[in-house]
């Protein structure tokens, strides 16, 4: 299977700047979106940014012009730069990725998440 394991959250005073990163490992054959997901207290699951294999990005309303999402293919890692954070951005962050990977000698759809990076913002 595929793992995904981020780093990179933190505490930060509004209007500073984090990156997050994420790296995917396993018997990975090809990985086709990934994207970066948060979560806060009491709300659903959202979508912040997602990026396809060719580098087509997509944003959330809220994070536009503020944040960026980018990706490393050899190194399997997708990255989110945060910037002008405001208190309303602390969440969990999950990423995710879909793709195939082996098995034996088939190759098999995955689709995972990350166990989570804890981002609060707050002076």
């Amino acid at each position: 299977q595929v793992q995904l394991v981020e780093s990179g959250g933190g505490l930060v005073q509004p209007g500073g700047s984090l990156r997050l990163s994420c790296a995917a490992s396993g018997s990975i054959f090809s990985i086709n979106g990934m994207g970066w997901y948060r979560q806060a207290p009491g709300k659903q699951r959202e979508v912040v940014a997602t990026i396809t294999s060719g580098g087509s990005t997509n944003y959330a309303d809220s994070v536009k012009g503020r944040f960026t999402i980018s990706r490393d293919n050899a190194k399997n890692t997708v990255y989110l730069q945060m910037n002008s954070l405001k208190p309303e951005d602390t969440a969990v962050y999950y990423c995710n990725a879909d793709g195939k990977y082996y098995s034996g000698t088939y190759l098999l759809p995955f689709g995972s998440w990350g166990q989570g990076t804890q981002v609060t913002v707050s002076s």
